[in-house]
């Protein structure tokens, strides 16, 4: 099936499984309510079918990117009888109860697929529960003042002793901001002796959102080179020959295993070109790169080639029911904590995050992607973050998004009255007009990553 068709069709089983939810959420606390709800309606424009049940029409619409409710006086402009029945009649923190709702069926939503996908199908790399052996120290990091070298195997970190990566991570977190002893094994000669010292801790978080990379404790990931498993139009990697499949052997005479050696070497040189031995069909040929400083999409500025790495050799493991749950709300936090910072880079300028935005046409590729990976799993964990974006994005403080709608609510039950109705008009018509340029810009940016014109060029 060609690849435009499973795109198209991935992207709007998902968007209609969100936005089912979503107007759900506002349905179910507007009937709960009591207001009289005239439509549901899964997409917009013409009607196609549908049925009515009482006073609402349940139907499916023409354009299938999205969705809505239309309850009774809830439009701006709509004239109102004081029916009791209707939106405008009923307590306004009942109507921001509705207008929270949708969001909040989001965020519910992004919650159960990832609890459900650790108890049914959790990936864990083999690492983690491997013994800690290192991959690349970088010498000005805490790990490389302290004397630890490639290849050693930490056997003692304070008072845990032959720790798996997964236990030393815990253990670090929990040491954070202290000095405790550590002990390697370290091959020399081909013998194995023990090398002991004593490691800083240092982190600025003091414990929270910890990463052991920082003390540079990098973990061997895997005994082969790191695999490349795609290369980003446009960056270095991909102007030097790289191609998916390759694997990157070692930069700058160091022998990597992983993504994080791989940054930690880059980081180590700076601005200066990278020599790579690459491995492509069992033979080996070396390359020089000049990395560009660059984000890597998750608001983390560094030195990159615009390389992708292969996931490690993982195994699967079913989560019991608590620690499923504990792992999804670590997770949603986690990204719902990266969608702010991204919104916040948005309206603080950073040109490069708004290049990077993707609208329909990039989430229809995204979805086609996690589609055709093997099993289900990246499609369920593509439509918890999406969803997740969904619910933060509708609260955002924008007439005709829910936030929006919030924030009037607010205002009047602050001002103890209505505000006008031709000044929220007026405050929705200039809305909808950002909105959609907003729109427009996203979609010229999802077509421009296409590389639609390309062929024109000589």
């Amino acid at each position: 099936m060609p690849f435009a068709v499973i795109a198209t069709v991935s992207f709007l089983l998902v968007l209609g499984v969100m936005v089912l939810v979503h107007e759900f959420g506002h349905f179910a606390v507007a009937k709960l309510c009591g207001v009289r709800v005239e439509v549901f309606s899964l997409g917009f424009g013409t009607r196609l079918f549908g049925v009515k049940v009482g006073d609402t029409d349940y139907r499916v619409s023409a354009l299938p990117l999205g969705g809505y409710v239309k309850m009774s006086g809830e439009t701006p402009g709509s004239e109102t009888t004081g029916d009791p029945g209707e939106f405008s009649s009923h307590p306004r923190w009942q109507r921001v109860l509705i207008a929270v709702a949708g969001p909040v069926s989001n965020f519910i939503l992004a919650f159960v697929l990832m609890a459900g996908l650790y108890m049914m199908h959790n990936e864990v790399e083999q690492y983690l529960d491997s013994p800690a052996v290192l991959d690349v120290v970088p010498p000005n990091s805490p790990a490389g003042r302290a004397g630890l070298q490639t290849g050693d195997r930490i056997i003692r970190l304070d008072e845990d002793r032959n720790p798996t990566w997964e236990r030393l991570d815990e253990r670090a977190s929990l040491d954070a901001n202290s000095t405790v002893p550590i002990t390697v094994e370290r091959a020399v000669n081909g013998q194995t002796k023990q090398f002991s010292t004593e490691l800083l801790l240092a982190d600025p978080t003091k414990g929270q959102d910890f990463e052991i990379e920082s003390l540079g404790l990098l973990p061997k990931e895997q005994d082969g080179p790191m695999i490349i498993e795609d290369v980003t139009p446009g960056y270095p990697a991909i102007k030097a020959g790289l191609k998916a499949g390759d694997g990157v052997v070692s930069v700058n005479g160091q022998v990597v295993h992983g993504v994080r050696a791989v940054i930690a070497v880059l980081d180590e040189a700076g601005n200066k070109p990278a020599n790579l031995v690459i491995q492509r069909d069992g033979k080996q040929f070396s390359v020089t790169i000049q990395p560009i400083w660059a984000d890597n999409g998750a608001g983390e500025p560094g030195y990159r080639l615009g390389l992708t790495p292969a996931l490690p050799p993982f195994h699967v493991e079913q989560l019991p029911l608590p620690q499923a749950v504990r792992r999804s709300v670590s997770y949603n936090l986690h990204y719902s904590g990266l969608i702010l910072d991204i919104l916040h880079r948005m309206f603080t300028r950073h040109g490069a995050v708004m290049q990077q935005l993707s609208g329909p046409i990039g989430m229809a590729r995204m979805t086609g992607e996690a589609a055709e990976m093997r099993g289900w799993e990246p499609i369920i964990g593509l439509t918890a973050l999406i969803s997740l974006n969904l619910g933060i994005m509708n609260l955002l403080p924008i007439p005709i998004l829910d936030g929006g709608m919030i924030l009037l609510l607010c205002i009047e039950g602050l001002l103890r009255r209505d505000l006008k109705q031709e000044f929220k008009e007026r405050m929705y018509q200039v809305a909808f007009v950002m909105l959609i340029l907003f729109f427009a810009f996203i979609m010229v940016n999802d077509v421009s990553k296409l590389n639609l014109f390309s062929r024109l060029k000589p």
